[in-house]
């Protein structure tokens, strides 16, 4: 386990509430995940995308072979999944964030960073919660990305991604501690620093953009295919 948290481990942080320690974004957090991993990958120089051949092809995302797969176990995984067969990246956001909350979770709870709480509402049904127990790290975080998001500073590659990775799932304005700021001004702010990509070296540029908004698109034709089903 890396000594410091990963992306997806600092947006579960973000999202978990740290009193009652339930988290927001949580019907779509596998696409959240998922994308969080492909872009630290992307981030490490452990993966590229290249354009498909023909008019319908998609962009495909390929492993950077002659660099050695990442040492972290959760990162070694989702290398391993984009490593077997060129998959788009909207494909690769839910393949690789399927059921990573939960060993997400492990590891704070292993960090010492929330708890695991287990009771049962009415009396009848389970629930497990997870409250901070220290939020050293997560304040860190916000403050970061309030820098950012409220008073306009250029983010570095981690607060850059983590910015981007929360506006392409609408959750910018809910993580940052914005007081009297708009929350359109925070939207308008957060989709800036996706789109400019300025802090993201020029060669993963495409494919961390390209994981941003696979995981926009597959949050949308999820949302579109359960209103179908209703």
């Amino acid at each position: 386990m890396n000594p410091e948290p990963l992306l997806a481990e600092e947006l579960l942080l973000l999202l978990l509430d740290d009193e009652t320690g339930a988290a927001e974004a949580a019907t779509y957090s596998e696409y959240l995940f998922g994308g969080a991993h492909l872009t630290e990958l992307a981030l490490g120089g452990h993966l590229e995308t290249r354009e498909g051949e023909g008019w319908f092809a998609q962009a495909k995302v390929h492993p950077v072979e002659h660099l050695a797969p990442p040492a972290d176990p959760l990162l070694r995984t989702a290398y391993d999944k984009v490593a077997e067969k060129p998959r788009s990246a909207h494909t690769l956001v839910y393949v690789v964030g399927a059921r990573s909350r939960a060993a997400l979770l492990d590891r704070l709870v292993e960090r010492g960073l929330v708890r695991r709480e287990k009771d049962k509402v009415l009396g009848l049904f389970p629930r497990t919660r997870h409250p901070a127990t220290d939020s050293t790290h997560e304040d860190e975080v916000r403050r970061a990305i309030d820098a950012v998001l409220l008073d306009g500073a250029e983010p570095d590659e981690r607060t850059g991604a983590l910015v981007s990775l929360l506006h392409a799932v609408g959750e910018a304005q809910k993580v940052s501690s914005r007081k009297d700021v708009p929350a359109r001004d925070v939207r308008r702010r957060a989709k800036e620093v996706a789109e400019s990509g300025g802090w993201a070296p020029d060669a993963v540029r495409d494919a961390v953009q390209g994981t941003q908004a696979a995981i926009a698109t597959s949050i949308a034709a999820a949302g579109v295919a359960a209103a179908g089903s209703s």
